[in-house]
C-alpha cells in the first residue's frame, strides 16, 4: 500500500492537470453549440482555465514537498534535474500562453480542442523529463509526438499547414521507428531496458569488438540519431524550416521551446547516466552534428526572407552550441547546456512575443508579419517595440554584457577546457558570421526607410508583459548571474 501512495504521490502534479483535462473536455463538449457563435466565448474562456490550471499546477509543484525517488516499477524518477525541468516546462508554458492569449481571439482559434491539446503536451513533457526506462521514454515521446502532429497542422483551412503536419508526421514516425529499433535492439543483447541497469551493466564495460559490444553501440546510433531529429540538430533538421513556416506562429513558438528542453533531458540521462563509459565513442557521432548545425544554422539563415524560416535556422545554429556543452561529457558540461538553455528559452519566447507584435494595419483588415523587411522604419513608428527587438537579436548574437554572451562563454570556455579546440574555434567563427545577418535586421529597423510609412497595430498587455519580462532578463542577468546559474547548478545534479 505505501508504495502505490508513493507512486501517486510522484505523479500528483500529473494528476491535477489530467482530471482539470476531463472536466475541460466535458465543459467544452456540453456548452459548444452547432454554430460558430458560440465558439469564441468558449475558446476564450478555456483559454483563461487553461492559464489557471497551469498557475496552480506551478505552485503545486512548488509548494509539494519534494521527495527524490524512483517510482512505478522503475519507470519514473524524481531527482533535482525532473523538479527543476518540470518548473521551467509550467514557467514557459505559462508565458506562452499569455502570449497568444488575445492573438489566438484575433486569428479566430475558435476549437476548444486547442486548449486541451495544449494542456495534453504539457503532461508528456512532464513525464518524458522523469522517464527512467527505455520504454517510457518513448511512450511519453510519441504521446508528444502525436499531439505536436495534430497542432501542426491545426489550421485546416491552410493547405500550407496540411503540409506541415503531413511532413512532421512522416518524418516523426520515421524518428520514432528509429528510436524503437534502438530500444528493441538494446533490449534484445541485454535483456534489460531500465535506464539504472544500464548504468550498472555498463560502468566499467569493456568495449570491444564482442558482437553484444558492436550490437548496443548500434542501437545507442539509432536512439541519438531519433533524439537529435527532435532537437532539430543538422542533417536531421530538413523538417523544420518547412514546419515551421507552415504551422500557425502559436505553434511556431510552441515547436521552438519547450520540446528542446525535453530531448535533452532525455540525451542527458542515456549518456550521462547509462551510457558514460561509451563516452569516447558517443561524442564522436555527435561531433559531425555539431559542426554541421553550426554551419547550415549560420548559412541557412543568410538566405531567408520570412520570420519562421529565420528562426528555424536560428535555433539550429543555437543546438550546436547545446551539443557542444554536451559533448565534453562532464558535469560542468551539462551545467553549460543547461544554462544556454534557459536563456535560449527565454529570448526565443521574447522573439516570438515580439513577431506576434508586428501586425499591419490595412484598414480594415489586420495582417500579421511575415517577412523580414517588414521590420523597417520600426524604430520611427514604434521606438519601444524596436528596442526589444535590439535585444533579443543582440542576445542572440552573443553580444555583451547581454545574456545570449555569457552562455555562450560558458560553453566555450568548457569545449576549451576539454581540449575541443577546433570545434570551439569553428563555433567562435560561425558566431561572428552569424552577427552579420542579426547586425543586417537591425539596419532595417533604424537606418532603412520607406516611402510610405507602416501603420503598426497595438500591442497588447498580456504579450507587452513577457517582451518586458524578458528584455529585462537578458539585459539586467550579468548584474547576477546567480539567478540562472544557480538553477543550472542544481539541475546538472543528475
Amino acid at each position: 500500500m505505501n508504495y502505490i501512495l508513493y507512486d501517486l504521490y510522484s505523479i500528483l502534479l500529473e494528476i491535477y492537470i489530467l482530471l482539470n483535462i476531463v472536466v475541460l473536455l466535458i465543459y467544452g463538449v456540453f456548452f459548444s453549440s452547432t454554430t460558430a457563435a458560440g465558439f469564441p466565448i468558449l475558446s476564450a474562456n478555456l483559454s483563461r482555465l487553461s492559464i489557471q490550471i497551469l498557475l496552480l499546477s506551478f505552485c503545486l509543484a512548488i509548494f509539494q514537498e519534494f521527495i527524490s525517488l524512483i517510482s512505478w516499477n522503475n519507470f519514473l524518477i524524481s531527482d533535482n534535474f525532473s523538479y527543476g525541468a518540470q518548473l521551467i516546462v509550467l514557467l514557459v508554458v505559462i508565458s506562452w500562453l499569455f502570449l497568444i492569449f488575445f492573438y489566438s481571439i484575433q486569428q479566430k482559434i475558435i476549437s476548444f480542442e486547442f486548449w486541451i491539446l495544449i494542456l495534453l503536451a504539457v503532461i508528456s513533457m512532464l513525464l518524458i523529463v522523469r522517464a527512467y526506462d527505455l520504454l517510457s521514454i518513448y511512450l511519453t515521446l510519441e504521446l508528444q509526438a502525436l499531439i505536436f502532429y495534430i497542432l501542426a497542422s491545426f489550421k485546416r483551412t491552410s493547405e500550407f499547414s496540411t503540409e506541415a503536419g503531413l511532413k512532421y508526421f512522416v518524418l516523426g514516425a520515421f524518428a520514432s521507428a528509429l528510436l524503437l529499433f534502438g530500444s528493441s535492439l538494446i533490449y534484445g543483447l541485454t535483456g534489460i531496458s531500465n535506464l539504472n541497469d544500464f548504468s550498472k551493466l555498463f560502468t566499467g564495460f569493456f568495449i570491444d569488438g564482442s558482437f553484444i559490444s558492436i550490437g548496443v553501440r548500434i542501437g545507442l546510433i539509432f536512439i541519438i540519431v531519433a533524439l537529435l531529429f527532435k532537437i532539430t540538430a543538422s542533417p536531421f533538421h530538413m523538417w523544420a524550416p518547412d514546419v515551421y513556416e507552415g504551422s500557425m506562429i502559436t505553434i511556431t513558438a510552441f515547436f521552438s521551446t519547450i520540446p528542446k528542453l525535453t530531448a535533452f533531458s532525455v540525451l542527458f540521462r542515456l549518456l550521462f547516466s547509462s551510457f558514460f563509459d561509451y563516452i569516447d565513442w558517443w561524442s564522436l557521432t555527435i561531433l559531425p552534428c555539431i559542426i554541421l548545425s553550426l554551419i547550415i544554422g549560420t548559412l541557412g539563415a543568410f538566405t531567408q526572407t520570412k520570420w519562421k524560416r529565420f528562426m528555424a535556422y536560428s535555433s539550429i545554429n543555437h543546438i550546436g552550441f547545446l551539443l557542444l556543452g554536451l559533448m565534453t561529457g562532464t558535469t560542468l558540461g551539462i551545467f553549460s547546456t543547461l544554462f544556454y538553455l534557459l536563456v535560449y528559452l527565454v529570448t526565443t519566447i521574447g522573439t516570438f512575443g515580439f513577431i506576434m507584435s508586428l501586425k499591419h494595419c490595412k484598414y480594415p483588415k489586420v495582417y500579421q508579419s511575415r517577412y523580414l523587411n517588414n521590420l523597417v522604419m520600426l524604430s520611427i513608428t514604434n521606438p519601444v517595440l524596436a528596442s526589444t527587438i535590439l535585444v533579443f537579436l543582440f542576445s542572440m548574437a552573443g553580444i555583451p554584457p547581454l545574456a545570449g554572451f555569457f552562455s555562450k562563454l560558458f560553453v566555450l570556455l568548457i569545449a576549451i577546457q576539454n581540449n575541443n579546440i577546433g570545434i570551439s574555434v569553428i563555433a567562435i567563427s560561425m558566431s561572428c558570421i552569424a552577427c552579420f545577418y542579426y547586425i543586417r535586421l537591425i539596419k532595417s529597423v533604424y537606418f532603412d526607410k520607406k516611402i510610405y510609412w507602416p501603420i503598426l497595430f497595438k500591442v497588447d498587455k498580456s504579450t507587452s508583459l513577457i517582451l518586458g519580462l524578458s528584455s529585462i532578463i537578458l539585459i539586467g542577468l550579468w548584474l547576477d548571474l546567480e539567478l540562472l546559474t544557480s538553477i543550472s547548478t542544481f539541475m546538472s545534479i543528475l
